[in-house]
C-alpha cells in the first residue's frame, strides 16, 4: 500500500486531480487579494467545462474550446465583477445566484443544443493533446507524459502569482487594494478597476480549469461534473489565507485525497466512500486549520471578542 503512494504513477494521478481545482483556486485567492471574497468558482469552472466540451466539439479542436472557455467564464464572471464591485451587492448573494444560474443554464443547453441528457461525449469530441514529447525525459516523463500542457500551468501559476504580488508594482498596489482599500484610494489607486478586472482574471482562470477538468482529465462533458472541486478550492483559499503557494499546497492535498480514492475503489471498497474521501480530508483540514489559530487567538480576559 505505501508502495504505492511513493510510484510515480499515483503522483502523476495527484497532479492530473490537483490541476483544475488549483486553477479555480488561484483564481479565488487573488480575488481575495483584491478584496472580493469569490465563492462563485463552482458555478465558473462548470460552464468553462460545458463552453469547452461544445466549442471542441464544433470546431474539431480542443485549442478553440479552452479559449472559448476562458473568454466566455470572464464574461460570465462580470456579473459578479459589475453587481459587487461597481453596485456594491452582497458578493455571497451574487455568487450564489451565479452558481445556480451555471448549474441550471449547463443542464438546460446540454438538452437543447446538444438533445443529450447526462453525459455528453460524440465520437467526435478531440480532448486536449497530452506531453508525450517529455516520454523519454527521466522521472519528469513519467509524470508528465500523459498529462495536458494544463497541468505544469497550474503548477507554475501559482509560484508565478505569489512572485508577481510580491515583486511587482502592480501587484503590490492589488494588495494594497484588498488591505487598506481607504489608504489605496488616497494614494491614486482605482480600487473599483482593480477588483473589477482581477475578479475577470478570475474567471479566466476557472475557464482553463473546466477546460482541463472536461478536455484535459476526461473528454466528455456530465451534468454537475464539478462534483463540489470549486467549493474545495473556495476551502483551499480559506485554509491558505490568499497565499497562492499556499493555495496550491491544500490543493495537491485534495488531489492526493482524490488519487487515493482512485485506488482505494479499484482494492473494493464502495464507490460512494471513496468519492468522500477528498471532501472529507478538505474538511478535517480545515477544522485543524481553525482550531489552530483559535489557540494563536486567545480571547481577551472578558471572554468576549
Amino acid at each position: 500500500m505505501l508502495s504505492s503512494l511513493l510510484s510515480l504513477s499515483f503522483v502523476a494521478a495527484v497532479l492530473a486531480a490537483t490541476a483544475p481545482v488549483a486553477l479555480a483556486a488561484l483564481g479565488g485567492a487573488l480575488c481575495g487579494r483584491a478584496g472580493v471574497f469569490n465563492i462563485a468558482l463552482e458555478g465558473q469552472v462548470l460552464w468553462a467545462a460545458f463552453t469547452a466540451v461544445g466549442v471542441s466539439y464544433w470546431t474539431a479542436s480542443p485549442w478553440w474550446g479552452v479559449l472559448a472557455a476562458v473568454v466566455t467564464t470572464a464574461l460570465l464572471s462580470g456579473i459578479l465583477a459589475v453587481g459587487s464591485v461597481r453596485w456594491h451587492a452582497d458578493p455571497i448573494i451574487v455568487a450564489v445566484g451565479l452558481n445556480l444560474l451555471a448549474l441550471g443554464l449547463t443542464g438546460f443547453l446540454l438538452r437543447s443544443v446538444f438533445d443529450a441528457s447526462g453525459t455528453f461525449a460524440p465520437p467526435g469530441l478531440v480532448g486536449l493533446p497530452d506531453l508525450s514529447q517529455l516520454s523519454n525525459v527521466p522521472v519528469l516523463g513519467r509524470l508528465l507524459a500523459g498529462q495536458s500542457v494544463l497541468v505544469p500551468l497550474a503548477l507554475l501559476l501559482p509560484v508565478a502569482a505569489a512572485w508577481w504580488l510580491a515583486r511587482t508594482p502592480v501587484g503590490l498596489r492589488l494588495r494594497g487594494v484588498g488591505d487598506h482599500p481607504a489608504a489605496a484610494t488616497t494614494l491614486g489607486v482605482p480600487v473599483s478597476r482593480y477588483q473589477q478586472l482581477t475578479v475577470l482574471v478570475a474567471g479566466a482562470l476557472c475557464g482553463l480549469a473546466g477546460a482541463q477538468l472536461a478536455l484535459g482529465n476526461v473528454t466528455a462533458f456530465t451534468e454537475n461534473m464539478t462534483a463540489g472541486r470549486g467549493w474545495v478550492a473556495v476551502a483551499a483559499v480559506m485554509l491558505a489565507v490568499n497565499r497562492p503557494v499556499g493555495v496550491l499546497l491544500a490543493c495537491l492535498l485534495f488531489g492526493a485525497a482524490e488519487a487515493w480514492g482512485f485506488r482505494l475503489q479499484g482494492i473494493g471498497l464502495p464507490q460512494q466512500l471513496t468519492d468522500a474521501a477528498p471532501y472529507l480530508v478538505t474538511l478535517v483540514v480545515l477544522v485543524l486549520a481553525r482550531a489552530r489559530r483559535a489557540r494563536r487567538s486567545p480571547l481577551p480576559a472578558g471572554g468576549t471578542p
